[in-house]
């Protein structure tokens, strides 16, 4: 090879880093022309709860940070924790009238102003969180509540799951159904309508209103969510029985409502990262839940509370109950009716399948457990 043609490695990374240095800064000036393009965006939500609540609460914190992360700070959601802006019962409604873009809350809080708000949250004995997943995102279940949601100016998207709750926090045990007859229970929405056929006396309640009326005995019971956030409200205090399961919210949806008329203003770029933003925080919520809730219990016991199961006679009362209240409902709401009868083909389909391998699969790990043999390294 002769001197003209050998390789010049200095000419080459000369060149090389002065084409380099031009392609970066060519990438670096199109960024900011592709972000010019996206429009600066402020909205407000109001959320139905309060910040002591971190992990319910926390999904409208997570939603807002990971929307401004994407978008480079152009699209803002400011979180206002229940009554800064309106009362938490009122979120949904202000965002339906505008007074805020969007709203973080559960469904059935409206379910008095119209039944079918409900479905979109939870109805008893329906759905677990896992096959309210799979109804909401492959079943329809999305579609079908935000048809109804038109007519509110609203559109909703998944934000949340608790898992299954517990039952509540009762003065007094409660061994058959004759124990439930003038009960006093603090417990919301279409919940109250069926223990309300059982016998109880429903009693509606705001979070700070709980702890004072058990203590004073105004009410004899109170269902709130679950281990974790029961154990910051102190109720094992002055009602030691815990019972479970809460068959009322079986799978209990929280969802984002977004005004229809401010969803419909946004780029569709926006309204893709919006859906796919609640949809994290609809997976990430229900894992915090799982992940808090078996270390909260255990604290619970271990400061007092007593654990007890509604037995099959209460429970089998509660489900003829809940057909009952459906039937009704669905002879007076042709949206409720339309919301429910597309569950009920999924959920029988549902709870088929789940007797063969994810309920054999945990009941078998169930008596491990009990055995005291999980926790056990081999060798």
């Amino acid at each position: 090879m002769t001197d003209s043609k050998k390789f010049d490695r200095r000419s080459f990374m000369a060149r090389a880093t002065v084409g380099g240095a031009a392609a970066a800064a060519g990438t670096a000036l199109a960024a900011p022309a592709i972000a010019q393009d996206m429009p600066n965006i402020n909205w407000r939500l109001a959320s139905s709860f309060p910040i002591s609540l971190d992990t319910i609460y926390g999904g409208a914190t997570e939603l807002s940070q990971r929307l401004q992360e994407a978008t480079d700070g152009r699209f803002r959601i400011q979180v206002f924790s229940a009554g800064e802006i309106v009362p938490g019962l009122d979120a949904i409604n202000a965002a339906t009238d505008g007074t805020v873009e969007c709203a973080h809350s559960v469904g059935y809080y409206n379910w008095g102003k119209d039944p079918a708000f409900a479905c979109g949250a939870d109805l008893p004995f329906t759905f677990s969180a896992r096959s309210k997943n799979a109804y909401n995102y492959q079943g329809g279940g999305i579609e079908n509540y935000n048809e109804f949601l038109e007519k509110y100016n609203l559109i909703s998207f998944p934000g949340g799951n608790t898992g299954t709750q517990m039952g509540g926090w009762y003065r007094k045990e409660i061994n058959s159904l004759s124990d439930i007859q003038g009960l006093k229970i603090r417990i919301a929405g279409l919940a109250g309508r069926v223990l309300e056929k059982m016998g109880a006396v429903p009693q509606q309640l705001a979070g700070g209103d709980i702890y004072p009326s058990l203590e004073r005995g105004t009410i004899d019971a109170a269902e709130w969510v679950g281990p974790y956030d029961d154990a910051k409200l102190g109720f094992h205090k002055v009602a030691p029985y815990y019972y479970y399961p809460g068959f009322w919210e079986g799978g209990p949806t929280v969802s984002f409502f977004f005004n229809k008329g401010k969803w419909d203003e946004l780029p569709d770029v926006y309204k893709s990262l919006l859906k796919t933003c609640c949809q994290a925080v609809d997976s990430n919520m229900l894992a915090k839940y799982d992940m808090k809730n078996p270390t909260a219990l255990k604290e619970l016991v271990g400061e007092g509370a007593q654990l007890r199961s509604f037995n099959e006679e209460i429970l089998t009362a509660a489900y003829q109950a809940s057909n009952e209240v459906y039937a009704e409902l669905s002879a007076q709401n042709e949206s409720f009716k339309t919301q429910y009868e597309a569950m009920l083909a999924f959920r029988d389909d549902w709870y088929l399948y789940q007797q063969t391998a994810e309920y054999t699969f945990d009941t078998f790990m169930m008596i491990q457990q009990r055995n005291g043999v999980l926790a056990q390294s081999e060798g």
